[in-house]
């Protein structure tokens, strides 16, 4: 009896190592599907994303590509690597994610709303690109995020006050966009140095709570 509830229990034991495997698998295949959707989104003339191969077991021996001791990616480092397209939605699945690094390319259209899902993102740089629209409120939910640079781009719309509520954000630059609106100052945003907001033609600033509204200059 006792021999056979040893089997009994090493069986369950391997069954559950076998499950939590593939578990780790699956989740690795689906960081790997979305960064592939972002390979397929972008123009790369200097072929820095060779190495992005769908057929892999996971992302993590990808080039530009950095991932935790259980295979989940946590960075991507494309900074100043000549691409062009958009950004894909399906980067807000990367639910690992602690630094996005995108800066210095020729990178257009809008910032995915989806990017509000990276609940451990620390690092959002998209500076230097051609990003259009506005900046997504959904930002907000990003409770970790410590570095928020969308500089010198050519965003509109007014700066969510929802950011405002990010505890942890210590450098915020939307300088050199089209923005609109006031510059926030409650919360992370008293301490942002002004010159982080210039070259916005319609920003006024700073705010005076109650004498003039958040979007002013944006119709």
């Amino acid at each position: 009896m006792a021999s056979r509830n040893c089997r009994w229990e090493l069986l369950v034991a391997a069954s559950l190592t076998l499950t939590l495997a593939l578990i780790h698998l699956v989740e690795a295949n689906s960081e790997g599907d979305a960064l592939y959707a972002l390979r397929r989104s972008l123009s790369d003339p200097d072929r820095v994303l060779q190495s992005w191969d769908p057929t892999l077991v996971n992302p993590c021996t990808w080039f530009h590509v950095t991932c935790n001791q259980d295979n989940r990616v946590t960075r991507v480092d494309l900074g100043n690597s000549n691409l062009s397209g958009h950004l894909a939605a399906e980067l807000g699945k990367l639910e690992h994610l602690q630094y996005l690094e995108l800066y210095k390319n020729n990178i257009q259209g809008t910032i995915p709303s989806d990017l509000g899902n990276l609940k451990n993102l620390i690092s959002l740089d998209l500076y230097n690109n051609n990003l259009t629209g506005t900046v997504p409120t959904s930002l907000g939910k990003l409770k970790s995020l410590v570095f928020l640079r969308l500089n010198d781009n050519q965003l509109t719309g007014p700066i969510p006050r929802a950011l405002t509520a990010i505890p942890s954000l210590k450098v915020v630059d939307v300088s050199s966009n089209d923005l609109c609106g006031t510059i926030p100052t409650s919360g992370p945003f008293a301490h942002i140095p002004l010159q982080n907001f210039e070259n916005n033609p319609r920003l006024e600033g700073p705010e005076l709570l109650g004498l003039a509204s958040y979007d002013t200059n944006c119709t």
